[in-house]
This record gives C-alpha cells, structure tokens and sequence, in this order.
C-alpha cells in the first residue's frame, strides 16, 4: 500500500464512527489481564507484594476474570456477524470457521514462537516456574491447531487457551446457525437461534461450568459467549417490547438460578457487561477527540497486546531480576516498564505481523466466504 492510500485509510478510520463502550471494555479487559500475568507469574511481583500486598494479590487472583469480558464481547459481535437478525442458516459453516481460524491463528502462532523464543532467553538469566520447558515440535504443531489444551500440551504463552477457546466457540455458533438453517428448512424462525443460545448458557451455567474438567472446551465458556450473543438480538430495535422481555427472561433466569446455587464473580461479571452491551453496546461513537482515539486506537491493538505480552513480560523480569536490586521499588519500575512495553510491543505486532498477515490470508476467506439465509 502507498504512503498516500495509507493516509488515506487513516483519514477514513480517524472518522469512522465505532463501538465505542466496546472498545472502551476491551482496552480496560487487555490492561487487567497483562498486569495480571504480571502479578501472578512475577518474580517481579514477589518482591513488590511487601509494599503492595493487597494490590498484587488481587492483580494476581480476582482481575482474570477480566477475559469475561472478551467472551461476552466476543459472542455480542459474532452474533452481530453470522445472525444480525436471529434468523438460522448458513449455507457454508466450514468457510467461516476457516475464515476464523485465518484472523486469529497465524498472529497467534507467530507470537507462540516469539514467548518459546523468549522462555529460552529468559531461561539464560533467571530461574522461574513462569518459564517453559524448550517446546517440542508436537507441542509447536498442537498450539497452531489451537489444540493444546485439548491434547493435554502445556501452553507456551499465558492466555493461550483463550484462542483456542474463542475459536471453538465460534465454529460452535458457526455449525449451530447451519444446523438451524436446515432444521427450519428455508423457513424464517426468527426464535430458533435464540432458544438454542438460551438453552446453551443454561446447561453451560448449570453443569458444565461447574466442572473444571471441561475447561478446554466451549461449553464451559458458553453461558458467558451466549450472555453476549442474547444481548445482540435482545437489543434490537425492531423487535417488539413483549419480545425483548421475553429474550431478557430466558437470559436472567438461567444466570440468577446459577448465581444462587454456586456463586461465582466471572458469571457476575459476565452478566454485568451483557447486560451493557444490550443498553449500549450498539451505540456509535465519532473517533474523535485525544481520548477517543486513545481507545479506539488501544482497542484496535488489544488482541495483539493479549499476544504478545507475555514474551515482553518474561524478558523484562528477566531483566530486572539479573540487572537491578530486587527491591520493591526497583521491581515495581520493572513491572510498570514490562506493561509499558507490552503497549508498545502490542502496537509493533499490530502494524507488522497481525494485519500483514491477516492481508496475506484474506484469499482464502474470501474464497470461501459464508451466505446465510436472508432475514
């Protein structure tokens, strides 16, 4: 691309409108979950908790349920994707899963080599559980078929198992929407999809999320992504109020049985941003203005900061563990300096690895793009 068509481009993006809560909600979730790797795999953290016990241990424990806050964006804008309207039917489900595994696949597996690379560097100056074992070819190939934690891998990066969860729920949504289309045979049934998505976060929220052995697989994950999907339809303006009610009911009563048998905060907190996104979470706003175009501009980077921070972590504590005092405030500069640099890495990745590479795979979605049956 040219200088003067790339300015062009940013011209156009400097004035689109988006969705700015949901920028907003994400560049808060990213900034949670990197200071929260940094406090729980420290050795930083270890010497900065004497001085911030409280702070640390919360960063460490309570602030990862901050990734609820993806899986409820991320189910509120596939819905917005595959079904605007509700309706089922998707004539090419294994199109738009490839085309899915293509945007979040290859930028993962170039920031997976990077935090292998890094562990072995990491390995040279410190001594630490955060570090890796060296990866195995296996390990490598599972990883790029986001199937580690399925066949039992250890992850070479924090959050990894996020991807691979985000993209089965994705091709879950993908197949159920084909699997609907054909049940209703052409038909519309504007309520099948809902009623499905319904059913999925009860059993979800009521079984499978209450047993730790299926945290590799989506239903754990899908009364969360299924929140964010119900909050799509429900906040449609075409439908009428008695309709709406009835979407909020089928979503409320399912979370507030789970809240009262096992509480949990994700689920809480899940419920908290659906039920935002459902108030505001279509509204757009102008990119314009410094703050604005700060969020805008971190939103857009976010999945990449999720990627690569954790390699830019690992190295900077490996820095400060062989380079400076392991004082508290010594370490604490290193932990602010390791959120800093993962900002900027984040921005690097974005600008050179994430969207050539999503350029470079655009072929194959667009060979295989999806068409669903009209609303």
């Amino acid at each position: 691309m040219s200088g003067v068509a790339r300015g062009e481009a940013g011209a156009e993006d400097a004035v689109q409108p988006q969705f700015g809560l949901i920028n907003l909600l994400k560049v808060g979730a990213a900034q949670l979950i990197v200071l929260h790797h940094l406090a729980f795999y420290g050795p930083m953290s270890d010497h900065v908790r004497p001085l911030l016990p409280a702070l640390i241990d919360w960063l460490g424990g309570s602030a990862r349920i901050a990734v609820q806050v993806f899986l409820v964006i991320g189910g509120f804008l596939a819905a917005k994707s595959l079904s605007p309207s509700g309706q089922p039917g998707m004539d090419y489900p294994l199109g738009v899963i490839w085309r899915r595994y293509v945007k979040l696949a290859p930028p993962f597996i170039a920031a997976t080599l990077l935090a292998a690379v890094a562990s072995s560097l990491a390995a040279g100056w410190m001594s630490h559980t955060s570090i890796s074992a060296p990866a195995t070819l296996s390990q490598l190939s599972a990883h790029a078929l986001l199937l580690h934690g399925v066949l039992g891998y250890p992850s070479l990066s924090a959050g990894a198992w996020y991807v691979a969860i985000d993209f089965q729920l994705y091709a879950l949504m993908a197949l159920a929407l084909w699997l609907g289309g054909r049940v209703a045979g052409g038909r519309p049934r504007p309520w099948l999809m809902p009623c499905l998505a319904a059913l999925g976060l009860t059993l979800s929220l009521l079984y499978f999320n209450l047993d730790a052995d299926w945290d590799n697989w989506a239903p754990y994950f899908f009364g969360s992504y299924g929140l964010g999907m119900m909050a799509w339809w429900a906040s449609d303006r075409c439908r009428k109020p008695g309709a709406v009610a009835l979407l909020l009911a089928m979503v409320l009563l399912p979370v507030v049985v789970a809240l009262f048998l096992d509480f949990r905060s994700r689920v809480a907190l899940a419920l908290v941003v659906a039920c935002l996104l459902f108030l505001f979470g279509r509204a757009e706003t102008a990119s314009t203005g410094r703050a604005w175009s700060a969020v805008n501009g971190l939103g857009k980077i976010s999945y990449s900061v999720f990627l690569i921070h954790f390699p830019v972590c690992l190295l900077v504590n490996a820095a400060f563990t062989r380079l400076a005092p392991a004082e508290p405030l010594w370490q604490g500069l290193g932990m602010l300096t390791a959120w800093a640099a993962s900002l900027a890495a984040g921005a690097v990745f974005f600008r050179w690895v994430e969207t050539p590479l999503g350029r470079m795979f655009q072929f194959a979605s667009r060979r295989w793009s999806p068409r669903a049956v009209p609303a």
